[in-house]
């Protein structure tokens, strides 16, 4: 069916017209999630008293058997995880609190509440990493704040939210392997499969919204895949962190495109949408450019990769 290109819609407009789709996917987010309890994947039997004012062990490196790389995914997780008040923040205010869409807003805060309670809760007990470290560099992380580069434009924060939360899935699923420890592994599956349902959610809204506004859901995906950055990017040492990260394969280039773009883009069928207007047309030319420059970008990244390791293994 060919659409004809219609004046571009409002935010509230927007708001509005996908609210009857935010129920349905809500109904049925409550139909197929799972009730889960932190407190049911942290070994509790481990914990020794720290030092301070109980007066237990410090803390030393020692104490950790997760390599040192897992760890500093493990920090960078838990930190993206801990602005959520800040994300919350910024999706109560573009969605608002009432309907469907603000059943929405509060169940996804209390969801992804779940996330950093769990994952603080085991790297303490198993001083798995230095807690009054983490402690710092979550007060610096969280006086930050968080701020969208799209904070006030609907459908491309339903892009981004596409993305990142199949990227968040992804890199918790690769640092619970890369620790180890079985037990890490199955509770960051657990928190990637709550991820995994945030990713349908939004993927399904963005997909309604391309029948319902092509060539501004088009734009938005564009502008999203041209400045992605990971919810994590204001952390300290962020650009360093994420490189090591990339190194051991836990999130990288190649995973990006590969293993979050295209899905989520072939779920769309983007290369098939009808009714754009001029502007979604360059849109999509320029979201077919971004991509073949990020396959280029992966390419040199995974050759710099593999000689790397190649000269760590004959050292």
């Amino acid at each position: 069916m060919t659409v004809t290109p219609t004046a571009p819609l409002s935010q509230t407009a927007l708001l509005i017209e996908l609210e009857p789709v935010v129920a349905d996917n809500l109904d049925r987010h409550l139909r197929v999630a799972k009730e889960w309890f932190p407190h049911e994947y942290v070994p509790w039997g481990e914990g020794r008293t720290f030092d301070g004012i109980l007066d237990g062990e410090a803390w030393a490196p020692e104490d950790s058997t997760v390599p040192e790389v897992a760890r500093t995914a493990l920090v960078v997780n838990l930190l993206t995880e801990d602005n959520l008040p800040s994300y919350h923040h910024q999706i109560a205010t573009l969605f608002g609190r009432d309907g469907a869409w603000g059943t929405w807003v509060h169940r996804w805060t209390a969801e992804e509440g779940r996330h950093g309670t769990a994952i603080r809760d085991y790297l303490t007990v198993t001083r798995a990493v230095d807690p009054v470290a983490l402690e710092r560099a979550r007060m610096t992380h969280m006086s930050a704040g968080y701020d969208n580069a799209h904070d006030d434009e609907v459908l491309h924060s339903l892009a981004y939210v596409s993305f990142q939360e199949l990227a968040t899935r992804i890199s918790h699923r690769n640092t619970g392997r890369v620790t180890g420890d079985p037990r890490c592994e199955q509770l960051l599956a657990r928190v990637a499969a709550d991820e995994n349902l945030h990713m349908v959610f939004y993927r399904n809204l963005l997909g309604a919204a391309f029948e319902l506004a092509p060539g501004q859901a088009m734009r938005a995906v564009a502008d999203v895949v041209a400045d992605f950055q990971m919810p994590g990017n204001g952390i300290e040492g962020f650009a360093r962190k994420s490189v090591a990260m990339a190194m051991a394969g836990i999130y990288d280039l190649r995973q990006h495109r590969d293993d979050v773009l295209l899905p989520v883009l072939r779920q769309w069928d983007v290369w098939n949408v009808t009714g754009l207007d001029s502007d979604g047309e360059a849109a999509r030319e320029q979201l077919a450019a971004q991509l073949d420059g990020l396959d280029r970008a992966a390419a040199r990244f995974e050759e710099k990769r593999d000689a790397r390791l190649a000269r760590r293994a004959g050292a």
